[in-house]
């Protein structure tokens, strides 16, 4: 009996140990399926903001582009009146609105500064030798706007400024990343913004003395000094192999940065500290798991993450046209024309695939505060 007994028990410790080892996997599993989850929603929301920004600063250049005076100082080849106008119109808007820092420069059409409104001593200059995504506007000669890399990482609108049939050259309306992160600050987000060392401007860049982490530039000057050295206590390479990493009940998580034309150009450390993060955790209890993400959710998050164009031809159609609705009804007139056009290049099943893309919406609740 004492056998038996001994067997019994030993019977009954082994199921406990598997059932103890089974409830503390499938406990840490669902963290991980929660921080996964956390992960796509502060993703989303960034995006959100990422084309408000761009949309906002699509809709100013359209406008400004179309000032008469600015044209006419064009016509006249007076840049010290064109300098005069952009200064007055920065001055105006900075002093009247949220803008804290507004740069505006109009480019004769061989891309030399014909006006800068922060430089009057840089008119003549040429700048297309480090800005490489002036090359395709020569030839395509359509609104563009994004994030670039030059002297400083900046998200820039190139609108081309016309009379009547003909160019006259571009108006660009630039804005410091740094703004962009104070947004997300606002949100309840920290972020830097890491740009690929590769993309320094050599003896000339203002980003020279900015500081390095991992073999990245943090582009903004605004960020949290205290999280970047709790970043450097942890591995990176597991941040990298998952994307998220949670460190003293904060979150990190990593997304690709692409410029204006969908490359590469470095990664967005975004972080959620202990409040924002129990507030996204609390968000995501209240949604029904009818509106969670499904596999063709997932997929789709991830195509839109590798392939950045989508169904369309470029990455440039895509942020013309999805930028489209989010402007206002007055700045959509010339917008449409050139969106027409443009897909007028494309077949009937590109254009039904784009149709098919965008028949798929991923529906949320809850609130972020």
């Amino acid at each position: 009996m004492k056998s038996i007994s001994k067997i019994y028990f030993a019977i009954s410790f082994i199921v406990l140990f598997v059932l103890l080892g089974s409830i503390l996997f499938f406990k840490e599993e669902t963290k991980r399926d929660n921080l996964q989850e956390v992960r796509k929603f502060v993703v989303e929301d960034f995006e959100e903001v990422l084309a408000f920004e761009k949309a906002n600063l699509l809709t100013f250049a359209l406008a400004l582009a179309e000032d008469g005076a600015l044209k006419q100082a064009l016509i006249d080849d007076d840049e010290d009146e064109g300098y005069r106008l952009l200064d007055s119109i920065a001055e105006r808007f900075t002093q009247n609105t949220h803008l804290k820092k507004l740069r505006l420069q109009i480019l004769n059409n061989d891309f030399h500064i014909f006006a800068q409104n922060w430089k009057k001593t840089s008119m003549g200059q040429p700048i297309s030798w480090f800005r490489k995504d002036l090359e395709k506007l020569r030839d395509i000669k359509k609104p563009k706007v994004g994030l670039e890399t030059g002297r400083r990482l900046t998200f820039k609108a190139t609108i081309p400024i016309m009379y009547g049939e003909k160019y006259l050259g571009y108006l660009e309306v630039i804005k410091f990343i740094d703004e962009f992160a104070e947004k997300l600050r606002q949100r309840g987000m920290e972020v830097f913004a890491l740009m690929d060392e590769k993309h320094i401007i050599k003896d000339d860049s203002l980003m020279e003395k900015f500081p390095r982490f991992k073999g990245y530039v943090i582009a903004n000057e605004n960020y949290n000094s205290k999280l970047l050295a709790k970043a450097n206590k942890f591995s990176w390479n597991k941040l990298v192999e998952v994307s998220y990493y949670k460190y003293e009940g904060m979150l990190f998580m990593l997304k690709t940065m692409l410029n204006g034309e969908g490359k590469e150009i470095g990664q967005y450390l975004i972080v959620l500290p202990k409040n924002t993060l129990l507030k996204y955790q609390k968000s995501r209890q209240n949604i029904s798991l009818l509106t969670r993400f499904s596999d063709e959710d997932i997929h789709n998050f991830v195509k839109r993450w590798e392939e950045p164009s989508g169904a369309y031809q470029n990455v440039h159609d895509r942020d013309m046209i999805e930028l489209l609705p989010r402007l206002f009804e007055s700045d959509k007139t010339q917008l449409k024309k050139l969106v027409r056009t443009r897909l007028e290049d494309y077949t009937k099943e590109e254009l039904i695939n784009i149709i098919l893309e965008k028949t798929h919406k991923t529906k949320k609740s809850g609130e972020i505060r």
